[in-house]
């Protein structure tokens, strides 16, 4: 019997040798085992570059915003502000058509409408991104802070609610009115009011997500209320966020040509696509002077539904769900 037991176990032993290669420790291999080199940002950008129209929006509206930095110092530039004299009348050259001197004509004063749309669209574009930028800081900040404390959950409240029956126009009119009209006047009228929106809606987000199991799992281990928002709940926002973002520069845009519509925006010595839209509307019904509103408006136009476009295509791409 004994005899019999030792041979099956020498039987096994071959058998094992043969089968099985033992493996040895390799920590170099077992950390490559662990590795993924998935990045989110570079996932993002791939499933971006998909939609070529919103990619070819992209160029178009960076080929914008680089050409309104560079045109002043190009040359055969003219000055927006400058009054220009016809020499053969002696008189201001008003409502000239579009020619070879005056690209896309003049107004009704004689200075040159190309300089005074790209000049106009600088500031529209500035006045944009400054106020889209205050408005995702400011209500980012405050509306995770208010969906994640509960401690600053009332006062917050109160303050919302005070604001948000506030009709913007009315903040928009009666800041007019008490500054003077200038750049910094319009941004701070619409930042009063333009976070309240963004912060309503990071709070509901923050609720839905802040007593999810690895949140509540993250308290009891002690991890800082910031650290939880930055790195737990702000990350799948991200999308949402870009998404508002590349809404409120549009709506700055639009707000500030609603302002000069209602004669309460930028003085007429500072070039804006509002002041440009409004000074072509008077005109629109004179069939030789329409170039001063169809340039502006096309403009206007490409500039606010090429961030619409971009804003949606961004966001898709930025949502997790749509990444492989």
């Amino acid at each position: 019997m004994g005899l019999y037991s030792e041979e099956i176990s020498n039987i096994s032993n071959r058998a094992s040798e043969n089968l099985f290669d033992f493996a040895i420790v390799d920590e170099t291999k077992a950390e490559q085992t662990g590795y993924s080199n998935y990045s989110y940002w570079r996932s993002t950008w791939k499933s971006f570059l998909e939609n070529r129209f919103a990619v070819f929006l992209l160029i178009v509206v960076l080929s914008i915003v680089v050409f309104v930095i560079i045109q002043p110092y190009l040359p055969y530039q003219k000055s927006p502000t400058e009054i220009y004299i016809d020499e053969q009348t002696g008189s201001q050259a008003r409502n000239i058509a579009p020619n070879a001197e005056f690209w896309f004509g003049t107004n009704s004063i004689g200075q040159d409408l190309w300089s005074r749309i790209w000049a106009g669209t600088r500031t529209s574009l500035l006045i944009g991104f400054v106020v889209a930028l205050v408005e995702v800081i400011v209500g980012i900040t405050i509306g995770a802070i208010w969906g994640f404390s509960r401690k600053f959950e009332a006062p917050i409240t109160q303050v919302y609610n005070i604001v948000e029956n506030i009709p913007t126009t009315i903040v928009l009119i009666l800041m007019s009115y008490i500054l003077r009209p200038s750049i910094s006047t319009i941004i701070i009228a619409m930042c009063i009011t333009g976070w309240v929106e963004m912060a309503r809606f990071i709070r509901n987000q923050v609720v839905i997500l802040r007593d999810r199991e690895y949140n509540l799992a993250s308290k009891c281990l002690g991890t800082p209320s910031s650290r939880i928002i930055l790195k737990n709940l702000l990350p799948y926002l991200i999308s949402i966020i870009m998404l508002r973002m590349s809404l409120a520069i549009p709506f700055a845009i639009g707000s500030e040509v609603f302002l000069t519509y209602i004669g309460l925006g930028l003085p007429i010595s500072e070039p804006s696509l509002g002041n440009l839209v409004n000074e072509g509307r008077i005109l629109m019904m004179s069939p030789d002077l329409r170039y001063q509103l169809i340039f502006p408006s096309v403009v206007l136009s490409i500039i606010t539904i090429a961030f619409y476009i971009i804003g949606n295509a961004f966001a898709d791409a930025a949502d997790p769900k749509n990444h492989v």
